[in-house]
């Protein structure tokens, strides 16, 4: 008889994420046999997910069993799949404290999970959690393969790879095929008849190919529809979000040529281009969402509660596929059966343009062999010249996290571009040590030790 996956959640509190996941792990008949162990360190929210977990199990009557587990070694014991979504310090203290204090020196951002003063402090809370994940897994399943997907998803799969290059990982995100599915509305066309290549960084892919299926089985460049779409204000169309526009990237498809993957909200503080002091005029053209992530974060705490309660009294769960890669990379590792996916892996010469040890985003083919990255050669230079300003503060935040320097987290905000584009030396030093200061024991202690930076 065949053996059956044991997939690990850890962070399993992440409970509409978690469903969407084992929703559609479960509808793969090769896993739907599979023990879903779930570990959260919030009592409350792993009850919730094993409520959730357990109803999907049942209305889909499959053979699937639930475990819970407050013990992160023990719930890892034996897995063959992990996968990880967390986020350290939370809404409160920590999402609040990357937003309020940058805020003191009129540095203002969108989402600050990825880049930035922000991004740079929710690597340096997360990446010793990750690492100490990696540990466990080394002890008690040193073959399982970790989906991670955890922000700030470069960085992550970069320090990962650097202190644990035998860990089996990918770091998987939906803004490659979310974003597709966007421009094909945006056209009025159907998704399904969209063709595509992407690769870059997490967050800074871009569509190097995106065309059209015709009926005669040629394909159609689609990047001239894009842009005359923008030209002529047909294109971007509203979205689920009505505070963000998303003109930003169609914007800077007219300016480098090809489309990034990652949303506008995002990419407006990756860049020194939008977000400057003394310019509301910016602000207003472009839709940008100041204070966007802290919005999102109160109205995603609300739905949840809401949704709770729905599930609890809910007889059934219905599943709908989502569009995320994990189910697709456990069905293929399982059975062998191929797909190809979007994943971010140690670049390795993928991209030969930017750095060997860097976290590229590439297409990867998945079967019974694993995860393999796929060959991209040269990016345009306009786009690998953009995406090594963000490669700089990534590396220089693994750099700070590896060697426990504390002066390379003050490097790493310096090359910012955003921060740069705002901020003089004195005041980046100055909110760093501010930002050390006010998320105090969420930070690693070789973090938090010397007082102010003595390059201050």
């Amino acid at each position: 008889m065949a053996r059956n996956p044991k997939i690990t959640f850890i962070g399993a509190g992440s409970t509409v994420f978690m469903k969407n996941i084992v929703g559609d792990v479960l509808q793969r008949p090769a896993l739907s046999g599979a023990t879903i162990a779930l570990m959260d360190i919030n009592p409350q929210r792993l009850e919730e997910s094993a409520v959730v977990v357990n109803k999907l199990i049942a209305t889909l009557g499959v053979k699937a069993k639930a475990e819970i587990y407050s013990d992160q070694r023990k719930a890892l014991a034996g897995a063959d799949f992990v996968v990880v979504a967390f986020q350290i310090g939370g809404y409160e203290p920590c999402t609040v404290t990357d937003f309020e204090v940058p805020k003191k020196y009129g540095l203002r951002q969108t989402i600050a999970d990825t880049l930035g003063v922000g991004g740079i402090m929710r690597a340096l809370r997360t990446v010793p959690h990750l690492w100490k994940i990696c540990e466990d897994m080394l002890a008690v399943c040193p073959e399982a393969i970790m989906l991670q997907y955890v922000n700030p998803m470069a960085i992550n799969t970069w320090a990962i790879t650097e202190r644990y290059p035998t860990i089996k990982q990918i770091g998987l995100c939906h803004s490659v095929q979310g974003t597709a599915m966007e421009l094909a509305h945006d056209l009025d066309l159907p998704y399904e008849e969209i063709r595509y290549r992407a690769a870059g960084i997490n967050h800074m892919a871009f569509y190097l190919k995106f065309d059209h299926r015709q009926p005669d089985g040629s394909y159609r460049d689609l990047y001239p529809d894009l842009v005359r779409a923008y030209r002529e204000g047909h294109a971007p169309k509203p979205g689920w979000n009505p505070r963000c526009p998303n003109k930003v990237r169609y914007e800077m498809l007219t300016r480098l040529g090809y489309f990034v993957t990652e949303s506008s909200e995002h990419f407006a503080e990756y860049t020194p281009y939008f977000i400057k002091e003394g310019r509301p005029d910016l602000i207003e053209k472009y839709g940008i969402p100041l204070d966007e992530y802290p919005k999102r974060c109160i109205e995603q705490i609300e739905g949840w509660k809401r949704q709770a309660e729905a599930y609890r009294s809910a007889d059934r769960i219905e599943v709908e596929q989502s569009k995320e890669y994990a189910s697709s990379i456990l069905n293929s590792v399982w059975t062998g059966e191929p797909s190809v996916i979007y994943g971010n892996v140690r670049n390795n010469g993928c991209i030969t343009s930017l750095p060997f040890d860097c976290a590229a985003e590439v297409p990867c083919l998945v079967d019974a062999s694993g995860i393999q990255p796929t060959y991209i050669g040269d990016l345009p230079p306009q786009l690998t010249a953009l995406i090594r300003t963000n490669i700089n503060v990534q590396e220089l935040t693994v750099r700070a996290l590896m060697s426990e320097n504390r002066e390379h987290i003050y490097h790493a905000a310096m090359m910012d571009p955003h921060t740069a584009a705002e901020l003089d030396l004195d005041q980046i030093w100055s909110l760093v040590d501010d930002l050390i200061a006010a998320h105090g024991d969420w930070l690693p202690a070789w973090a938090r030790k010397d007082g102010k930076s003595k390059a201050a």
